[in-house]
């Protein structure tokens, strides 16, 4: 095995192990803020980990804008062997933008428990009624 497929399998394994902390903190986190900050956090990780899927390594790597506008089919090879993939990218963007609109919201929801019950521990605010 080569040097970098082992460096490409440790970062996997700290996404992931990011991922699952982050999880871990969704899960049972006690306060609505520790809620929130743990899921942007593994919104965040698995934008990079969708980045990091769609990275190519090696020496030769290029943006995926081809050079020419009727490329030989030698040059179309060349292209996908050595071009770095734009869907995971653009899919990327558009998950930023949801994860904001999402945090946002979610930030919104907290603010509003906060100011109705006066705390944002969850089973404080399971435990009252009304």
């Amino acid at each position: 095995m080569s040097v970098e497929y082992l460096f490409r399998l440790y970062c996997y394994a700290v996404l992931v192990a990011i991922m699952m902390i982050s999880l871990y903190g969704i899960v049972r986190g006690a306060s609505l803020t520790k809620k929130l900050i743990a899921l942007t956090i593994f919104g965040d990780v698995a934008n990079a980990l969708i980045i990091y899927v769609g990275y190519r390594l090696g020496e030769e790597i290029f943006a995926p804008v081809l050079p020419t506008l009727e490329p030989s089919p030698e040059e179309i090879a060349w292209f996908t062997s050595a071009a770095v993939d734009p869907v995971p990218q653009c899919l990327v963007l558009t998950a930023i933008v949801i994860n904001m609109a999402i945090t946002l919201f979610l930030a919104f929801l907290v603010i509003q428990a906060y100011r109705l019950y006066g705390t944002t521990i969850v089973k404080k605010i399971a435990k009252l009624k009304g």
